[in-house]
């Protein structure tokens, strides 16, 4: 069998897109509906002091076939039973909390109600404003290399096809991106979830983005150039509706050289503010 020239994945949410297989490595339906929910799971980031000075958490659920009431709740650690200071819920993809800030220790617990529950770890918080990371900013050619800001360039080329507004490339969401393309790179895997248990929200809140309502992220590897890998991204629905999201605002793209067969992973991350 021919080998192909590169794979996609792309995620809003849940969403993950895989290469096709040979009728040698073919699963039942029922099969692979098991296997799929068996990587159901939900992540929660540790409150944060975000840039309005707010208390800041965000929760995801990925990987999962069925729908379910997705909740998280901020809880502030005191002595005896510690009080929910937040709480929110929603039935499709990521929710974010924001709290005005008080200053003491908080972690945060999400739950979908299916039997899938996640506690971040505890953070003290002063609500300081040093505490609190600086809004993002950015546009293209500002921020990344040269091959990254083709990809951007390309990007708001298609979405102005649609009529959607262009993507600024944001910082945050580089060095989120380029991060998890540099670590496929380097350990030879292809997938939204880090070898160490994080998703793409636990890596854009990780790169200090705070804020948005909506987020999105697709990855590729194999493809040599700016112009083949925004082409892939197209031809492919998942990745093209991420892509022609008109409520997506930045972008981050970045792009990390490996050995592997593959040559170069790719990522966007996306979010809309």
């Amino acid at each position: 069998m021919r080998r192909p020239l590169g794979v996609l994945a792309g995620l809003v949410s849940a969403v993950a897109l895989c290469p096709p297989i040979t009728a040698a490595e073919a699963v039942t339906a029922d099969e692979a509906a098991m296997s799929a929910e068996a990587r159901c799971r939900v992540s929660v980031a540790k409150p944060r002091l975000n840039d309005t000075g707010k208390i800041e958490s965000t929760a995801t659920r990925r990987g999962c076939l069925q729908p379910a009431l997705f909740r998280i709740r901020i809880l502030r650690a005191v002595p005896g039973r510690d009080p929910v200071v937040k709480s929110g819920a929603t039935k499709e993809g990521p929710i974010t909390l924001a709290q005005p800030c008080k200053p003491g220790t908080y972690y945060a617990f999400a739950t979908d109600y299916l039997g899938h529950t996640v506690r971040s770890k505890p953070v003290k918080l002063s609500c300081s404003p040093t505490q609190a990371k600086p809004p993002s900013s950015g546009t293209a050619g500002t921020v990344g290399t040269a091959m990254e800001n083709e990809v951007v360039r390309l990007t708001n080329a298609e979405r102005a096809k649609g009529g959607c507004r262009p993507l600024k490339h944001d910082p945050q969401l580089r060095a989120a991106a380029f991060g998890h393309s540099k670590d496929m790179a380097a350990k030879g895997y292809f997938d939204h979830e880090s070898q160490d248990g994080r998703d793409f929200m636990d890596r854009i809140r990780a790169a200090g983005f705070s804020g948005g309502t909506t987020f999105a992220e697709n990855i590729a590897a194999g493809q040599p150039t700016a112009a083949a890998v925004v082409q892939g991204w197209m031809e492919s629905p998942g990745h093209r509706q991420n892509i022609m999201n008109c409520s997506l605002t930045l972008i981050g793209v970045g792009a990390a050289r490996s050995s592997s067969r593959y040559g170069i992973y790719w990522t966007q991350d996306f979010a809309g503010r």
